[in-house]
């Protein structure tokens, strides 16, 4: 079983091609725990939903397969996501925000094989990480997206890196910023220096850092060498959610044994897939995604396409 640890949202998209009818089920944690349970992973979801979205949430986890676990709330999360290019950017604003994560039980825990932290807006604390890593010696997996988020008097997003952050992320197994967060992080524009960004939050302690680079491909270090994988060619018709499904393929693949290599082609097409359709419904086959995973691998002498310096 894989633990899924984040609040859920209902999310409004437009992007250049569609808009969703209303607010469609998302979140970091979630769009992760989505792509496992297609991919027939047994999870469960913990999070904050409140009584405006709990009947809804908890019919359609049971329509996604997944495990809820929901705590109590006095609203449910959500965003506006607006998306002006297609390259992921985006207009980021609050429709609303959940209550905290306070802790775990032991019981799940001690049933995981991997813990996935994917936080939406600080509704994780550094406490509640801490206290994780002392209790669960198994795949401990960060996308510190919502851990670098913050919210304006408008509404509207914005990212910071806060205090302390280096020692809380030298905690996990795998970290795994986009090339936004990860120049949060270490201030360098990762379009142009992936590698030694890679470096710099890779000595703060976590194993392996993954930055991933949306069209261009992401980069894996595990402290002796640079892993580059190529992105899979997509007809890109939203973004949202293309770095959560990352980690669930990345850690789908490294549970069944297979290699850095394999296991980031294979993640990397599992994002692919989620970005060729828009919302929960997505499909996601694993025949599929081998398939594409096949193709990548075959492409040994990729190289990462930066901008020069």
């Amino acid at each position: 079983m894989i633990i899924a640890l984040g609040n859920p949202v209902y999310d409004y998209i437009e992007t250049k091609k569609i808009k969703t009818d209303g607010r469609v089920l998302s979140g970091c944690s979630t769009n992760a725990a989505l792509a496992l349970a297609k991919l027939g992973q047994e999870v469960t979801l913990i999070g904050s939903v409140g009584p405006d979205y709990s009947s809804v949430f908890a019919a359609d986890l049971k329509k996604y397969g997944i495990t809820p676990r929901p705590l109590p709330s006095t609203e449910t999360g959500g965003f506006s996501l607006i998306y002006y290019d297609d390259f992921g950017n985006r207009h980021l604003d609050l429709l609303g925000r959940a209550d905290p994560i306070a802790a775990i039980p032991d019981d799940l825990l001690k049933s995981a094989e991997a813990v996935l932290v994917g936080p939406i807006l600080k509704e994780i604390g550094f406490d509640l990480i801490r206290d994780i890593r002392k209790r669960f010696d198994g795949l401990f997996f960060c996308d510190p997206q919502g851990l670098l988020r913050g919210a304006g008097e408008t509404g509207r997003i914005y990212h910071e890196k806060p205090d302390g952050i280096e020692d809380i992320l030298g905690l996990f197994d795998i970290v795994k910023p986009n090339e936004l967060e990860a120049k949060v992080l270490t201030g360098i524009d990762c379009r142009r220096d992936p590698f030694t960004a890679a470096q710099i939050i890779k000595s703060w302690g976590p194993k392996l850092v993954i930055v991933t680079l949306a069209e261009l491909g992401s980069v894996i270090y595990d402290g002796d060498r640079f892993i580059e994988i190529p992105p899979y060619p997509v007809d890109l018709v939203d973004a949202t959610g293309a770095g959560d499904t990352y980690m669930a393929g990345f850690t789908f693949a490294r549970l069944a044994g297979q290699s850095l290599r394999e296991s980031g082609a294979f993640a990397s097409c599992v994002s692919s897939l989620m970005i060729e359709q828009v919302g929960p419904d997505f499909i996601l086959e694993e025949a599929e995604v081998r398939r594409r995973q096949k193709i990548l691998l075959e492409k040994t002498d990729f190289k990462v396409s930066l901008l020069s310096t």
